[in-house]
């Protein structure tokens, strides 16, 4: 019993000699944290403490660097865009002219050139034709007449001298002969009359051009009420109809140069302003413009088409796009004055094009303007400007 009361108090003394030897360890590691942190709290405390007296000292350093530009003025195109539809510039539409009938053939398909008085399509004309034959018999039948009533006249002319025909019986005869005369030029004016109809069976052009629709097919009965058969641009003119803003109506005269661009081709196509609409509509408050450009393969009617409008030419700088923003009261730019500060200067953009945005008014291009990083700078703020040289 002793042997195991002795080994038992071994085991006891053993672990409470590793608590203790924990329990140290833990307040050792303690320790060296909180001296650690305070350390750091220590070392960090003064690195701020030595920033801000470096910041007090070097304040001119912290100013930023501004790229801007000195614009001056250029000669700068003014150029109004527009968009449209392209047109025929005198489109013909065609239909029956005469009595109409079933048509026989047709001759011509969109796309076409066609000459002026060419036929387009051929109306049945075999009934027409006999009519034509038995007035054409009529006038021989009719001149028979007038030949014998002749004869007779000049018999009897030849008989009067001697008595045997009365003065009245001559009379008469002279009005037989002149009746004969007549009616042979009746029936030569309804035969004449019957062919001018026939002729007009035939749907014919009324001018040169180019055939843009067909809207017939043989054995199809056409009449007066028929409405158009085919419609033609003469001389195969086209044109593009362009709606402007009141305002740009102004601007633009008859003669102005336009380039005109259809939709989905590169095709630079050079044209003229033949018509300025006399009015503006009260509902869009815009005009008409029409545009007129020759003949190409990838102009149809119907078709969208963009058009660039050269209204003229002046003096005006002319500034990066970054350097141009907008806000509630309009376009404006920051300019950098003699005190090297940022000055929001209030601007009215012109014309825009490759080279950059011209300014209308608001500048007069001695300014130093920021061409970049306008978004984080305010009105007041010190700047120290870089001049980037204009590529103007």
């Amino acid at each position: 019993m002793d042997s195991l009361a002795g080994t038992q108090s071994y085991y006891e003394e053993a672990d409470n000699r590793r608590k203790r030897t924990r329990l140290i360890v833990g307040v050792v590691l303690i320790v060296l944290a909180l001296a650690a942190a305070w350390f750091a709290f220590s070392s960090a405390k003064g690195d701020g403490a030595a920033s801000a007296d470096g910041a007090g000292g070097t304040g001119a350093q912290a100013i930023p660097n501004v790229t801007v530009v000195v614009p001056g003025r250029v000669s700068v195109v003014a150029a109004i865009s527009v968009n449209g539809t392209i047109a025929a510039r005198r489109e013909m539409p065609v239909g029956v002219a005469g009595e109409g009938g079933q048509v026989a053939r047709v001759l011509v398909e969109p796309g076409q050139w066609v000459g002026a008085g060419q036929t387009l399509a051929v109306i049945d004309r075999s009934v027409q034709t006999q009519q034509a034959a038995g007035l054409a018999a009529s006038i021989k039948v009719a001149q028979a007449d007038a030949d014998l009533a002749q004869s007779e006249l000049e018999r009897a002319q030849a008989l009067v001298g001697r008595g045997f025909i009365s003065k009245a019986d001559l009379d008469r005869k002279r009005a037989t002969r002149d009746s004969a005369n007549a009616r042979v030029r009746v029936a030569q004016a309804q035969y004449q009359e019957a062919v001018a109809r026939n002729g007009r069976l035939d749907i014919v052009a009324p001018a040169a051009g180019l055939v843009l629709t067909r809207q017939v097919e043989p054995g199809q009965v056409v009449g007066a009420g028929s409405g158009v058969l085919f419609r033609m641009a003469k001389g195969g003119e086209m044109e593009m109809l362009a709606q402007l803003a009141e305002a740009d109506l102004q601007r633009v005269k008859v003669g102005t140069r336009a380039t005109v661009t259809p939709v989905g081709t590169d095709l630079k196509i050079a044209g003229q302003v033949w018509q300025v609409s006399p009015i503006v509509s009260m509902d869009t408050r815009q005009g008409t413009v029409r545009i007129a450009i020759p003949y190409s393969s990838a102009l149809r009617p119907g078709g969208f088409a963009d058009a660039r409008l050269v209204a003229g030419s002046g003096e005006a700088p002319l500034l990066p796009e970054s350097a141009v923003q907008s806000g509630p009261e309009g376009n404006f730019v920051l300019i950098v004055d003699g005190k090297n500060q940022i000055q929001r200067r209030p601007v009215k953009v012109g014309t825009v094009t490759d080279g950059g945005v011209s300014i209308a008014s608001g500048l007069t291009g001695t300014e130093k303007v920021v061409v970049l990083a306008g978004a984080f700078l305010n009105p007041g703020d010190k700047v120290k400007p870089v001049v980037q040289k204009s590529s103007q």
